[in-house]
């Protein structure tokens, strides 16, 4: 513990935010000593005079088991933040690379800024059989060659991977060949489609290691999410993995807060801002010289807190208060590394570009500003907190009704179980055109099953008959050969992306390529006049051209954000699963989702006021994915709720929903669609849909559907808990409506969920009647 000096500006910025009514809870965690064990005598002389070198004396006995688990089976790591991840996987490489010349390892990022990190760290070991090399989109062109004759730790990530490694195999055969471990670091990354993509990609990389003889081991590491094993089994293909999740680091104490802004208007709902509260904290902690970081979800809202904080806390201290953001060059990233580590800086305002793990030791303080998206992110971001006695960790929460379900219910952000990483390989699209790219590396044939899964045949059968691929008939068998040889079919398959059709995303300022969506989505994302946000930073779409499939965008600074209206159906295409749950019906199955955007809103960012509405002329888009929805008996509910009130109960039942899924699932509401309806044309009664946001889907509405009643059981508490009249943002409005939130029934949601819940027993009566009463 630290004395009463260290924990006094701790103490003065609660006591101040208590008086403001701003604490909505507080927790003390509890520390622990670390567990070590001895360095194994065995290890080659090379790996323990490195590890002397770096000031290594004993291991973390987390660390111990990971090197021993490795000789028998692939692993994954699942501790904490700051505990020495690296070394679980480092020290198995590093010993078969001391002990076999000619070894070679691949290490896999997700983003560019952790290979980096980790070059410098495998560099500063000086080991002398070890040469680590980056190979991504930024290795110079006359650099590449030499990566590939001469690194034998391949650092990369999987974008690179997918297209510019694996189809081009033949020039590093030398890799393959003597491939002996692929390491996966930040393993919960790989989620939703990105995961999905990623896995086949891992596939392909197995499969294209088998054909030059090798069979490399995995090791990961990650987060802790609730799936750890089947996470990394969904990830590799692989069986018997070995889990090493008893962390033997050193636990620090940390004091807990939970602030939310408090109210203004508790008929709205609407509270105090959230960027203020943030920067009079953060300006409060420099002030009393704790170093601290603060995490925030956009590259725009760092900079405008950085600039508060540094008027707050004057030009003396201001200068020692920077922002922290994707964007800077790897130069401007790692001087400010260096001037946190060494403490020249007090405060760091950044985006989750540090989250995942960037080497800079503890701090004093971490504050998450809204709802970083999953459980597992935010402890995470707070492991930060704690460089030396008690860290002080705060979660600031917004108006989003997760923000507020979570500080209503905080043994739900303190004691629930982080959520599972989902993700789907053989997810539709997604599945087709990894088959169609692991065709162009070598003949798919009987034997790929082993990688590529038994539907792969299918899959192929398929693009054969879309003329994109072709069967021979050879001795061993059927054989699955490129239509067309000369395509590239990996150049034009983004891993960001379910679909097969992407539109490009270009600054126009700068001609930049930021991205691509999904054909389908475009519409509704990236349409004239739309606010679209990349890596956090809000551009202006200029113009969409569907016919180029390109949209222009361009840097926006203004004040508002904007929110489609249009038009949804769904058609249920196939039935996969049903169960019933007293009198409603509970199903799962894949959908067409028909949208057409024909107008466009504008709002103010501050209250989010409704500045104006624009028509567009658009054509309608359709993808398949899947969803599970819930049929109720028309007349009953009607009876229930109000002949006037059911669509208005239905939809608010929809909202309330959509904004609790991302406690049971590691997705965010923007990966989530939905429709409510009176009356479907094919169940022929009042029906809500929820639906994987992509084409395929990934996982998400099959997770709704396993763990129904705790879905229904969040948004109960979610809705009941607000204490708004009609409905706001924290509760059952949503920013990504369709029909612009209207039409809503707070008390007719709560009527729904208590009826799919059985819910007398589920949504206390004083609860129910005090919500109907403020309706």
């Amino acid at each position: 513990m630290t004395d009463d000096r260290d924990e006094e500006p701790w103490r003065a910025l609660l006591e101040a935010a208590r008086a403001d009514g701003a604490v909505a809870h507080e927790a003390l965690e509890a520390g622990r000593p670390a567990r070590t064990a001895a360095i194994p005598d065995g290890l080659h002389p090379q790996l323990r005079a490195a590890l002397a070198r770096s000031g290594v004396e004993r291991l973390y006995s987390h660390q111990l088991a990971a090197l021993e688990a490795a000789v028998d089976a692939p692993t994954i790591t699942t501790t904490g933040t700051a505990s020495g991840k690296s070394l679980c996987f480092n020290l198995p490489t590093l010993e078969t690379l001391a002990r076999r010349p000619s070894a070679r390892a691949i290490y896999l990022y997700p983003t560019k800024a952790l290979a980096q990190d980790q070059a410098r760290s495998l560099a500063a070991l000086r080991m002398p059989t070890l040469v680590p090399a980056i190979y991504d989109g930024d290795t110079p062109r006359e650099a590449r060659a030499q990566v590939r004759r001469t690194a034998n730790v391949v650092l990369t990530n999987p974008d690179m991977l997918h297209v510019g490694i694996l189809p081009n195999h033949a020039a590093w055969e030398s890799l393959f060949t003597n491939l002996t471990a692929v390491v996966i670091d930040e393993a919960h990354a790989y989620r939703g489609v990105f995961g999905s993509h990623v896995a086949n990609v891992l596939r392909r990389l197995r499969r294209i290691a088998a054909a030059y003889g090798s069979e490399p081991r995995f090791m990961l590491t990650s987060a802790t999410v609730a799936n750890p094993l089947d996470l990394a089994q969904r990830l590799t293909g692989l069986d018997g993995f070995a889990a090493i999740d008893d962390d033997g680091s050193p636990g620090l104490a940390r004091r807990i807060a939970l602030v939310n802004p408090p109210l203004t208007d508790e008929r709205t709902g609407a509270r105090a801002s959230t960027l203020a509260q943030a920067a009079a904290l953060v300006s409060e902690l420099v002030r009393g010289g704790t170093r601290t970081i603060c995490f925030m979800k956009s590259r725009k809202g760092v900079e405008v807190l950085v600039r508060i904080v540094r008027e707050h806390v004057g030009a003396e201290l201001g200068g020692r208060v920077a922002p922290y953001r994707a964007g800077y060059t790897s130069q401007q990233r790692r001087e400010l590394e260096a001037r946190l580590s060494a403490g020249d800086l007090l405060a760091v305002v950044a985006t989750d570009a540090l989250e995942l793990g960037i080497d800079i030791g503890r701090l004093d303080a971490a504050i998450v500003v809204t709802f970083p998206g999953t459980i597992a992110s935010l402890r995470q971001m707070w492991g930060r907190a704690g460089r030396r006695g008690t860290g002080l960790a705060v979660y600031v929460a917004g108006e989003d009704a997760l923000d507020q379900f979570l500080c209503r219910h905080p043994a739900e952000l303190l004691e629930r179980p982080v959520e599972a990483a989902i993700l789907d390989h053989e997810s539709g699209e997604i599945y087709a055109e990894h088959v169609l790219c692991a065709a162009h590396e070598g003949p798919l044939a009987g034997a790929d099953a082993e990688f590529l899964g038994p539907r792969w045949r299918g899959a192929a059968e398929r693009l054969e008959s879309a003329g994109r691929l072709r069967s021979r008939h050879t001795a061993t068998g059927t054989q699955y050969v490129p239509a067309s040889p000369g395509d590239y079919p990996a150049a034009s398959l983004s891993l960001r992306s379910a679909g097969g059709e992407s539109i490009a995303i270009v600054d126009v300022a700068s001609g930049e390529l930021l991205g691509t969506a999904e054909a389908a989505r475009a519409p509704s994302a990236v349409h004239d006049g739309a606010v679209y946000m990349h890596l956090g930073r809000p551009y202006l779409v200029r113009e969409l051209d569907l016919g180029r499939d390109r949209a222009l965008v361009e840097p926006f600074d203004g004040d508002w954000y904007t929110q489609p209206r249009q038009e949804a159906d769904t058609e249920i295409l196939a039935l996969l699963e049903r169960r019933e749950i007293g009198d409603v019906r509970l199903s799962f199955g894949e959908v067409a989702v028909t949208e057409t955007v024909f107008a466009y809103q504008r709002r103010r960012l501050s209250d989010h006021t409704p500045i104006d509405m624009h028509s567009l002329q658009l054509p309608p888009s359709s993808f398949t994915t899947q969803a599970v929805w819930f049929e109720l008996d028309g007349s009953d509910l009607a009876e229930l709720v109000g002949q006037e009130a059911v669509l208005g109960a239905l939809h608010a039942t929809e909202h309330a929903q959509i904004a609790a899924l991302p406690l049971l699932a590691m997705c965010d509401r923007w990966d989530i669609g939905g429709l409510s309806t009176a009356a479907h044309g094919q169940t022929a009664g009042p029906t809500v849909f929820i639906y994987d946001g992509h084409a395929g889907g990934v996982g998400i509405a099959r997770t709704a559907f396993d763990r129904f009643a705790e879905l229904c059981a969040d948004a109960a508490e979610l809705v009941a808990g607000c204490t708004c009249e009609r409905g706001c943002p924290s509760c059952v409005q949503s920013p990504k409506c369709g029909t612009l939130n209207e039409p809503l029934s707070k008390a007719g949601a709560l009527l729904v969920l208590e009826v799919l819940l059985d819910a007398q027993a589920a949504l206390p009566r004083a609860i129910r009647a005090r919500s109907i009463v403020r309706s």
